[in-house]
């Protein structure tokens, strides 16, 4: 019975994993194709059965923000190496470094192993930190972010 449940339980997640960029192939925030950044690609499963997919740590801050009358149930994201999905709150994430992020001008990846995270580190700098440190840096950046992006789209149109 327990290896029935575990393996229903593994098949799911290897379902979500397949499924989450067919079910949401653009980030609804940023436009973006999160098949392309799905090293970084966000998806969130709220109680109340809805899901949503984005590109990144920063859209993922957005519809967290949006969605205060729904409790994530389950939080995901591509794991920076292998681009599977992994439990963003047991992730080992590196925030900074000389790597440019996704949405944001300070990047936040997320790593299945704290050894890939620290060797990412030594490669490429950051701090190694926990979901809740990451996400706060996201909602520290956002400002800053925005207008950035906002000037970016304002170059591209000229």
């Amino acid at each position: 019975m327990v290896v029935m449940v575990c393996c229903l339980l593994v098949s799911g997640i290897a379902f979500a994993q397949q499924d989450d960029i067919k079910k949401h192939p653009f980030c609804k925030y940023c436009g973006m194709d999160r098949e392309k950044v799905s090293h970084s690609r966000m998806y969130l499963e709220y109680d109340d059965g809805s899901t949503e997919g984005v590109s990144s740590l920063h859209c993922a801050a957005i519809d967290l923000t949006i969605n205060t009358d729904k409790t994530p149930k389950a939080i995901m994201v591509g794991d920076y190496n292998t681009r599977n999905l992994i439990d963003a709150e047991k992730a080992f994430w590196v925030v900074g470094g000389t790597k440019s992020g996704v949405m944001t001008k300070r990047a936040k990846w997320a790593f299945d192993k704290k050894e890939n995270a620290e060797k990412f580190i030594s490669e490429n700098g950051g701090m190694l930190s926990t979901f809740d440190a990451a996400i706060n840096a996201a909602y520290e950046d956002m400002y800053q972010d925005i207008k950035m992006l906002r000037e970016k789209k304002k170059m591209m149109k000229k």
